[in-house]
């Protein structure tokens, strides 16, 4: 139907004729010229209707945006002082000779380049939200990244294998999406939250180099970085360990950064700990680009006389820790209690400060309502450990460590979006060193912090069911900008270590065998070590196009209550489906309506 996209339409095609197809994306009567951008998949270029074609002219009349079209004319230069500089095609011009109007359409419910449209609008118009440029281009960009993926993984011997959609329930941490088996009344399978036991499987057949770009599913509550169904590139290797597959993967990432954005990251990547990152920067998965850091006072306080600072500083678990604003020392009252409000989001009762006016005066140069408990030694230590310049601020978290890292690692966040002393660019970084497990004081036992396949480290697999508070595990995390877009570990390919991590999670043998019977079966029949990495797509693309939610690169997405506006799921259905499920419910009311 066409001779050229409209975004091919240049100088280089002046005087020859061309027949193009797309939308209108403007519309411009000129009171003796009709004007119309005509908009594809390529770009955009500008046609002109002369009333000397007047049946043409007569046509191209009746147009209106987003009309689809198909135009046939000649392209010429345009008139001196007429160019466009912002468009590629902004030499040029084409005149209609013919015109075909494919398709009408009615008036949008919302403009194209209407800035502020609201979330509901667009996803239930999300056929006419994804022609906006800044989401066709998300949605390339995502097409892009996925090549380069797939690129890379090929090029290093991986081969692409699919696993289950209908699998079983098994417990790996969210709730599962279920699916009432018709032929096994009573019976349900499970959406994957992961291939994680089908892609160890795989590694005990043999593949040794498995990757798949799949769909995952979790019912759990939403943010701007989940959805309920989500994309994830899945990978597992044999005979590698976790210093071979870190090194493959972050060459992956350096050649889809390169192929994708055109930027070179560092080589080799920054590591850190799990426990200095917590220490340092409040959380597992720091924003480098931020220099903010937390700096430990706890050791200065146990004698003080503000039980504030000196029972957690004497407290097992405790930790009083100080986060230095650079120039922060004008901050208003107002501004203060805004950050007291905030650190409360995370379990802080306050938010203690001492305002630097002059370090070199001692106390005489500091001012806070804190200051009457701190000694003179104890102010001359924390000003030397943040490295407190005159008109600096100094924000103090006290309570148990974990209350301290996850408040003032926020505040740490907050204050460099407020200050913008974030710098751009991109900085990655891996997590190692993981404790292999967490307590969960509800359920009163523990958990496991990755996943219950996940190895713990050689010197601790003997004690993992006796010592669990202690066992460190083969887990690495990649984060970027503060995003944790990978996470993966040595898994468990010797039975009885498995056995033990069960153990220790309060799994029981007969409960293990009737959730991950088939995996433990076959882990007796020569399985490999093994081990891999998930990365989560739609994190990496958002992360790549600026955008501030996964929504933005996701074709079809859920709202955060996991909804589809556009299709106005999930919905009822009939009670002689219901029947043939063996399922009886009272109907509630059309979530996707609410």
């Amino acid at each position: 139907m066409r001779s050229h996209y409209c975004g091919q339409v240049d100088e280089s095609l002046i005087d020859q004729e061309v027949t193009l197809c797309g939308w209108v994306n403007s519309y411009r009567d000129h009171g003796g010229l009709i004007f119309i951008d005509l908009r594809d998949t390529k770009g955009i270029v500008q046609i002109v209707f002369d009333p000397v074609e007047s049946r043409v002219f007569s046509l191209a009349e009746s147009i209106r945006n987003e009309y689809v079209l198909r135009v046939t004319g000649q392209v010429r230069q345009r008139p001196a002082g007429t160019e466009n500089p912002s468009l590629g095609t902004g030499q040029v011009e084409v005149v209609g000779a013919q015109l075909e109007i494919l398709n009408q359409s009615d008036v949008l419910p919302f403009q194209l380049d209407e800035p502020d449209v609201g979330e509901a609008v667009r996803l239930k118009y999300r056929y006419l939200d994804l022609r906006r440029p800044v989401m066709q281009e998300n949605m390339r960009l995502r097409h892009r990244v996925t090549t380069s993926l797939r690129d890379f993984l090929e090029h290093h011997g991986f081969v692409d294998i699919e696993t289950p959609m209908l699998t079983k329930s098994t417990p790996e941490g969210a709730r599962d999406y279920l699916v009432p088996a018709r032929t096994y009344p009573g019976h349900f399978f499970a959406l994957p939250q992961s291939p994680q036991i089908f892609k160890q499987i795989l590694m005990v057949a043999g593949f040794e180099r498995y990757y798949q770009i799949v769909r995952c599913f979790r019912d759990e509550d939403l943010r701007a970085d989940r959805q309920p169904e989500f994309t994830q590139l899945d990978i597992e290797t044999s005979f590698m360990g976790e210093e071979d597959i870190m090194a493959l993967m972050e060459a992956m990432i350096r050649d889809l950064f390169k192929a994708v954005l055109a930027v070179d990251l560092p080589n080799p990547f920054p590591r850190l700990t799990y426990a200095e990152a917590r220490a340092r920067y409040g959380t597992d998965r720091p924003d480098l680009r931020n220099p903010l850091e937390l700096v430990d006072v706890g050791d200065q306080m146990k004698d003080v006389e503000f039980k504030v600072f000196s029972q957690p500083a004497n407290r097992s678990g405790g930790r009083v820790a100080v986060l230095r604003l650079p120039a922060g020392g004008d901050l208003t009252r107002k501004e203060i209690d805004d950050y007291t409000n905030f650190v409360g989001n995370y379990g802080a009762k306050g938010l203690a400060y001492i305002k630097v006016n002059d370090p070199a005066k001692g106390r005489d140069g500091l001012q806070s309502p804190v200051l009457k408990f701190l000694s003179d030694p104890v102010v001359a230590v924390i000003l030397e450990r943040t490295g407190a310049q005159a008109g600096d601020m100094l924000f103090f978290g006290a309570d148990q460590a974990d209350v301290v890292n996850d408040a003032l690692g926020a505040l740490r966040l907050l204050l460099g979006t407020d200050t913008g002393i974030v710098e751009g660019g991109w900085q990655p970084v891996w997590i190692v060193d993981f404790p292999m497990f967490e307590y969960d004081p509800d359920a009163k036992r523990w958990m496991a912090r990755h996943h219950p396949f996940t190895a713990p480290t050689d010197v601790d697999a003997e004690r993992v069911d006796i010592d669990p508070a202690n066992v460190m595990s083969r887990a690495y995390d990649l984060v970027v900008n503060g995003s944790e877009i990978g996470g993966g570990s040595i898994r468990n390919h010797r039975l009885d270590v498995q056995q033990k991590v069960f153990a220790a999670l309060g799994i029981e043998e007969q409960e293990a065998r009737e959730k991950f019977g088939f995996l433990l079966e076959a882990l007796k029949y020569g399985a490999p070590p093994h081990g891999g990495i998930a990365f989560g797509l739609d994190r990496i693309a958002a992360l790549m196009a600026g955008a501030e939610s996964i929504r933005e690169v996701i074709a079809f997405p859920k709202t955060q209550k996991a909804a589809d506006l556009m299709t106005e799921a999930p919905s009822l259905v009939d009670d002689r489906q219901l029947r043939e499920l063996h399922i009886r419910l009272r109907k509630p009311s059309t979530p996707a309506k609410q």
